[in-house]
This record gives C-alpha cells, sequence and structure tokens, in this order.
C-alpha cells in the first residue's frame, strides 16, 4: 500500500509539473519502473498460461473526471447508486441494463460503469470476466470524424494500413459507433466502441474478449495500445491517402 500511495504521488507530481493527464503520466512512469519489452510485433501475441500478471483496474485506467463528463457522475457516485438498488447480487448484464434504462447511460459507457463496480466490489479482477476468462482494454482520442475513425476498422484497406497481417471476420458494423469481429479464426473476438468528441475528435474503445490467461490479456493490452497509437499517427498525419 505505502508503494502504491508513493507512486500515485509521483504521477501528480509529474502532472503538476508536465500538465499531463493522470493516464498519461502514470503510463510515462510505469515505463521507468517497469521491464521494457524491446518492440512490440505488429502480430498478436500468442496465448499464454495463466500467470499473476494484473491488470489495471478499471478506475485507474479511466479518469473520474472523464466518467463525469461522459455520464454525468464520477466513480464514487455510481457506486454508491448501485449500492443502494443493491447491484452486487445482479448479473453484468443487468447492471449495464440498468444503467443504460434507468440513467440513460450510452452503452459503452454502461459497460465501463459495470466493469469498474464489479472490480470494486470484489465481483472480478481487473481484466478477468465476471464468468472467469480474462479481457483486454484500450482506447485512444484521434483528432479526425467519428466516421472517419470507424471506418479505418470496418474498411478491409484501411485496416490492413494499420493493423496488419491479422484476420479478422466481421460480426457486426454499425458506423459510426460500433465493430465487432472475430479474431484471427478465434475463438476470441474484438469489440469496438467510437465516442464522438466533437465534429473533428473521436474516442475509440478496444475490448478483446473470451481470452483464456491474465498473462495474454496484459500482453494484448500492450498490443492494442502500440496498434491504436499506429492508427492515430496513420489517421493525423499526411499518410492517410487513400
Amino acid at each position: 500500500m505505502t508503494t502504491q500511495r508513493s507512486f500515485k504521488a509521483r504521477v501528480r507530481a509529474r502532472m503538476e509539473k508536465t500538465g499531463e493527464s493522470y493516464t498519461t503520466a502514470r503510463r510515462h512512469l510505469i515505463k521507468t519502473v517497469e521491464p521494457t519489452t524491446a518492440s512490440i510485433a505488429a502480430s498478436p501475441p500468442a496465448p499464454t498460461e495463466p500467470t499473476a500478471t494484473a491488470a489495471a483496474a478499471q478506475t485507474e485506467r479511466i479518469a473520474d473526471d472523464l466518467i463525469s463528463a461522459r455520464t454525468g457522475r464520477g466513480w464514487a457516485e455510481w457506486f454508491a447508486l448501485l449500492d443502494a438498488a443493491s447491484a452486487t447480487e445482479w448479473t453484468h448484464t443487468r447492471i449495464a441494463r440498468h444503467l443504460a434504462t434507468e440513467h440513460e447511460v450510452p452503452g459503452w459507457w454502461a459497460q465501463t460503469i459495470t466493469v469498474g463496480y464489479e472490480q470494486a466490489r470484489g465481483l472480478r479482477a481487473p481484466g478477468q470476466r465476471r464468468g472467469g476468462g480474462f479481457e483486454a482494454s484500450a482506447s485512444r482520442t484521434v483528432a479526425v470524424p467519428a466516421l472517419r475513425l470507424f471506418e479505418a476498422f470496418a474498411d478491409e484497406t484501411a485496416r490492413a494500413r494499420w493493423l496488419p497481417d491479422v484476420e479478422v471476420r466481421v460480426r457486426t458494423a454499425t458506423a459510426p459507433r460500433s465493430f465487432r469481429a472475430d479474431w484471427a479464426g478465434g475463438p476470441t473476438r474484438i469489440v469496438v466502441g467510437i465516442d464522438a468528441v466533437g465534429e473533428s475528435k473521436a474516442r475509440v474503445n478496444v475490448l478483446h474478449e473470451k481470452l483464456t490467461a491474465a498473462e495474454q490479456a496484459a500482453e494484448l493490452k500492450v498490443y492494442w495500445r502500440d496498434r491504436l497509437a499506429a492508427l492515430k499517427a496513420l489517421l493525423e498525419t499526411d499518410g492517410d491517402h487513400r
């Protein structure tokens, strides 16, 4: 606990010095204290056996001010509201549906809050689903309209430019909000949500589901951060000529 508090203090100190968000400052500091892989291959990592590798909790990965801006409440407020409704006794689907229907939380954010709540109440470990499997997620804000970001996933030629050597079988694609596909022949799959941030900026969230090991989830989290960084660079530079 002391180590964790010390690290958080370093993150806040960096935020004050650089003006970065908590998530960005945390990511830079993690690179200085954890072993760094020399490079991340463009192809996805192979499945591995379960280990004790831990993923970041939802409440650490997504800042409280971002949750508040997108949903009207911060983490603590949502947790108190769900506690009052005895949501610890509910299934994942029921919690997410309650947030969407009773509180008008957009679908992706309803899922985000649900996962954060389940982790905070010990119903699942970070990176783990309620049913026992694992998942990995990553997100990125890109300075292009939501439809352009959607096309980078839905259009096969465009997708190959930043996600090469990967076969996906598209399940559903609803412009400009969502994209679902089986990954490299299965059994895992990706769920992509796109949230417009004004007319010329959008945020993409990728959830890689049906993983079997904590270490696999951790490796895919790094992989997706790398691939979304490549996507951002492609779309925000002159290299995106089609």
